[in-house]
């Protein structure tokens, strides 16, 4: 194997594992709020995508993008203060039960709405055929946008957290939702923007993406799948560690890619995960234990 297809796998690597480690935040966010997995996050990506794909034959795609986006996030809120809220003194199990009810009504809405036809949205920037040169290596340019995407996201949300009033109080509640209940925080509120901004971050994503992979109404469970993977891989609640994780089991894909055939990358994910919560169940880069999960 020359230079050139090592560049054009590790870059295909990069580029998935940039992806799932938008999925794997969009776990944290949740779980920091919640101590639940969201196991309808892989479903925000599909429905703002589908959305972006519909909205984009009566409008330009931009607008199309930040109308999905929104209406993404509107449905989170909803899902929130729908299903979660009003069992939010149940156990872990039963929410995360819950959640996993949610992602099959939204697969199967998709379904009636959609079917099961394969769509994607257009090009951010010229046609499939555009692409540029790294080393002997061509690179669709919508490739240069996801990467950019996913750096955008991951820098917004680092300053969103770090130095917002809001983000503060997300944190807080992370830390210590009684604590952060006594000092005035308005707890319910906070989980509830936990699943909005879950959401859009997820939308957002979904339609970078859906130009390359293109975009079937089942796709959500299957990245759901590779995001609580990463997740776990990072150590549940590290959003940062989350990036690390997902580059590198994108890296690992790309490399069973590169040396077998194409089915066996479905089952990296799967064989990374029981490996790391056999042997690593905190987390590779996790500098404590986070215990078992907790109630929300």
């Amino acid at each position: 194997m020359d230079l050139a297809q090592i560049v054009q796998y590790c870059l295909a690597g990069i580029t998935a594992g940039s992806v799932y480690a938008i999925v794997a935040i969009g776990f944290n966010i949740i779980y920091n709020t919640t101590g639940i997995i969201n196991f309808a996050q892989g479903e925000f990506l599909i429905v703002g995508a589908m959305t972006a794909i519909s909205l984009s034959g009566i409008m330009p795609l931009p607008a199309a993008i930040l109308l999905a986006v929104a209406v993404t996030t509107l449905l989170g809120g909803i899902i929130e203060r729908v299903f979660i809220r009003p069992a939010r003194d149940a156990s872990v199990l039963r929410l995360v039960v819950i959640t996993i009810g949610v992602s099959i009504v939204i697969r199967e809405a998709m379904l009636h709405v959609w079917d099961e036809k394969v769509r994607s949205l257009p090009y951010f920037s010229g046609t499939s055929l555009s692409t540029v040169t790294l080393l002997g290596a061509h690179i669709s340019v919508q490739v240069l946008w996801v990467l950019g995407v996913s750096a955008v996201i991951v820098a917004g949300l680092t300053l969103f957290f770090r130095y917002t009033l809001t983000g503060r109080a997300m944190r807080a509640c992370a830390d210590d939702r009684m604590a952060a209940s006594l000092c005035g925080v308005n707890v319910p509120r906070m989980v509830t923007l936990s699943f909005m901004l879950s959401a859009a971050i997820g939308a957002l994503a979904g339609c970078v993406i859906s130009p390359l992979t293109q975009t079937q109404y089942d796709m959500g469970a299957p990245l759901a799948i590779k995001g609580f993977t990463v997740a776990i891989l990072g150590g549940l609640g590290n959003s940062m560690a989350a990036v690390a994780a997902g580059l590198l089991l994108g890296l690992l894909e790309a490399l069973m890619v590169s040396q077998f055939q194409v089915a066996y990358k479905e089952a990296v994910s799967i064989v990374v995960l029981l490996l790391v919560l056999v042997f690593r169940p905190s987390g590779l880069f996790t500098r404590k234990e986070l215990g078992t999960l907790r109630a929300a």
